[in-house]
């Protein structure tokens, strides 16, 4: 009697599925929500987000209380070794055995833009932090990603533009010969153009090299007024420091970095980088919510201050579990409309916006760094020049070639 019983219960629940408590423990807690942080944890860009992203993370799913929906949030991580290939696998691992709803920081812009097309398939859940390439809100947009912290158009019309009106007019680009790197460079010039400036060369490097010897001299005998490095991550790190050992700033040309963290100019230091002009979304002594934040994630960091990725990794994960709370699904598409609905506000993002093609619409900083006499600590690195309003830098809605 007791063998019969037991196998109309295992009947009924297989066809059922209403015995939930004879079911293993992860198959009760598939409902719950689960985030995987994939981005670089020990290349190029692992200052700037890597595991400083899993720790912003963290922070938001713990300052949300753990649990949405009456579920737990899980959070998992992997190093996508900037290889969009073995970032696919990894993401379709997660998506289709894993279940995990959202995927946050994917990094370079390579393995953002590879993992587009998987995002909208499963429709998932993607928040970009560290990758800029402007495209991803553009011809490449999915409904449910979302470009948290910058992109290549907001680093021209905020750095490029406010070079180009000092009366800096010839600039010659040195530029990653990657996607990123030529967006970065094209709407740069753009800008300078606009502004009555004036291309006179260009140098493609490989991308993550080691030797910038070559393209700077080229640069240098170009005779610009500008050097603009349209690159990213050690890539401008390890320009910045040739172009110092070179000398190829000792005369007229200035040295402009159209994409640099706080992470880069703490490992270059004041005395090599002092002075560059540079575009943000955050920095973290702006006011005493960002140094409260960010004090909070220092103390899990090692004493390390957040980048703007990292400062967007929080902001953006907290607003997707308030969406989901409010729309009372996961559902990405849903979520994704209930997160456009909503106003950003919090320490990094004030009266903010998400869009259709995934730009989170606010203003941005331009900053200078500073002399090493003007420090007063080793994480105090920049001084405000202005801040820039979301309408001076946002392209219109409908402008960017996103088809949603």
């Amino acid at each position: 009697m007791g063998t019969t019983s037991a196998r109309i219960t295992g009947i009924a629940c297989a066809v059922l599925f209403t015995c939930a408590a004879l079911l293993p423990v992860h198959a009760q807690q598939e409902d719950g929500l689960k985030l995987g942080v994939l981005n670089d944890l020990s290349g190029a860009f692992a200052d700037l987000g890597g595991k400083g992203s899993i720790i912003a993370a963290q922070m938001a799913i713990d300052d949300f209380g753990g649990s949405v929906l009456g579920k737990p949030i899980t959070l998992v991580s992997a190093d996508s070794q900037n290889k969009p290939d073995i970032a696919s696998g990894i993401a379709r691992r997660w998506f289709d055995v894993d279940k995990v709803d959202a995927i946050l920081d994917p990094v370079p812009s390579s393995v953002a833009l590879g993992l587009q097309e998987l995002v909208r398939e499963r429709k998932k859940m993607m928040i970009i932090a560290s990758s800029g390439l402007a495209d991803l809100t553009g011809k490449h947009c999915s409904g449910t990603t979302f470009q948290w912290a910058y992109d290549t158009s907001v680093l021209a019309k905020g750095t490029a533009a406010t070079v180009a009106k000092s009366g800096l007019k010839n600039w010659y680009f040195l530029t990653a010969d990657v996607a990123f790197g030529h967006s970065l460079a094209n709407e740069s010039k753009a800008v300078v153009t606009a502004n009555g400036g004036k291309i006179v060369g260009e140098a493609r490097h490989p991308y993550l090299t080691s030797d910038f010897s070559s393209f700077l001299l080229q640069a240098q005998a170009a005779q610009a007024d500008v050097i603009a490095l349209a690159n990213s991550g050690t890539d401008t790190t390890n320009s910045i420091k040739q172009a110092i050992e070179f000398g190829v700033t000792s005369g007229k040309a200035r040295l402009v970095a159209m994409l640099a963290f706080v992470t880069d100019i703490k490992s270059l230091g004041l005395e090599r980088s002092q002075g560059l002009l540079l575009t943000e979304s955050f920095y973290w002594d702006l006011t005493d919510e960002t140094r409260a934040w960010s004090k909070r994630f220092a103390e899990r960091s090692g004493g390390a201050m957040p980048s703007m990725a990292h400062a967007a990794i929080y902001s953006g994960t907290t607003h997707y579990l308030k969406a989901i709370a409010a729309a009372a699904t996961k559902d990405a598409e849903v979520v994704a409309e209930k997160m456009r609905a909503t106003p950003i506000n919090d320490f990094m993002i004030q009266n903010g916006q998400a869009r259709k093609d995934g730009r989170i619409v606010h203003d941005f900083y331009l900053f200078e760094v500073k002399a090493p006499a003007e420090s007063k600590g080793p994480w105090d690195l920049y001084k405000l020049v202005r801040r820039i309003p979301a309408a001076e830098v946002t392209p219109p809605e409908g402008s960017t070639g996103c088809k949603l």
